[in-house]
């Protein structure tokens, strides 16, 4: 397989790995590798970096294998990987039957929470010292208003964050490139993605964010742009103060309502 990027992907991908402080000489990233368009088109794009990069950086990938009734093509991915020259590790789980009994309307949380947990573990137990997801800019808008709209807070995931329980650090390369985009660049590799073996796909808070964001910004073309632009800490305004406790409440109270001695008769004059 001749492996190449497009020069404005790539420029995209070194702009997150420049800016955030990705990667670095020594690095042993573990790509987390569901076979879906993401992750098959994230894999790729690091395997390039490798190739090209002024500095040396080690490679593999894991498929954690979630326990739907539809199994994963573990040959297919075996195969992309084979002809990446990327180590493939593939752990068996029951997250998804341990997912559903947690919550059957809304099992996405605990999926991804023991999805993470054990990507982290066979990360640490390989000697891996960063862990790549697939994450784009879509995720990461769609991610801020479901924090606001579900969670009441101004927050999305991070280009870099450090797990200092496991000594990991996880790297999101792929935060300036657009779903459509990696959909677009998919279709010219000789790899036909995985599809989502999920129940859920396209019943998720996640997918309703999505196809409110695409209404709103097909009427106003800048709603993606001022959503993106407002996950930036220097875009935040004036914000109310944080909720009273009770006793913050009860004290206001009494001095709003029982005005101290003594002020009485000033205005009684």
């Amino acid at each position: 397989m001749k492996l190449a990027l497009p020069r404005d992907y790539a420029r995209k991908v070194w702009r997150a790995v420049v800016e955030f402080d990705l990667l670095e000489e020594g690095d042993r990233v573990l790509v987390g590798f569901s076979g879906g368009k993401d992750s098959s088109f994230l894999l790729y794009a690091l395997k390039v970096l490798q190739n090209s990069a002024p500095f040396r950086f080690d490679l593999g990938a894991v498929h954690v294998d979630l326990g739907f009734e539809q199994l994963s093509d573990v040959p297919h991915l075996e195969e992309f990987c084979r002809q990446l020259d990327v180590p493939l590790t593939v752990q068996k789980t029951q997250i998804a039957e341990i997912a559903l009994r947690r919550s059957r309307n809304n099992p996405c949380a605990s999926c991804a929470y023991f999805r993470r947990a054990v990507v982290n573990e066979i990360a640490a137990g390989q000697g891996y010292n960063k862990v790549a997801y697939a994450h784009h800019n879509d995720d990461a808008v769609e991610t801020f208003l479901m924090s606001q709209l579900y969670s009441g807070k101004i927050q999305t995931f991070l280009p870099k964050s450090y797990l200092d329980r496991t000594n990991i650090t996880v790297i999101r390369p792929l935060v300036y490139l657009r779903e459509a985009e990696i959909s677009e660049f998919v279709q010219t590799l000789q790899y036909a993605p995985m599809p989502s073996p999920c129940p859920f796909q396209g019943k998720t808070y996640r997918h309703k964010v999505k196809e409110l964001i695409e209404s709103l910004t097909r009427e106003n073309p800048f709603v993606y742009t001022n959503l993106a632009a407002a996950m930036r800490r220097d875009a935040l305004g004036d914000l109310w103060p944080p909720a009273a406790s009770r006793e913050e409440m009860r004290q206001k109270h009494q001095r709003t309502m029982r005005p101290a001695a003594g002020d009485d008769h000033v205005h009684s004059e």
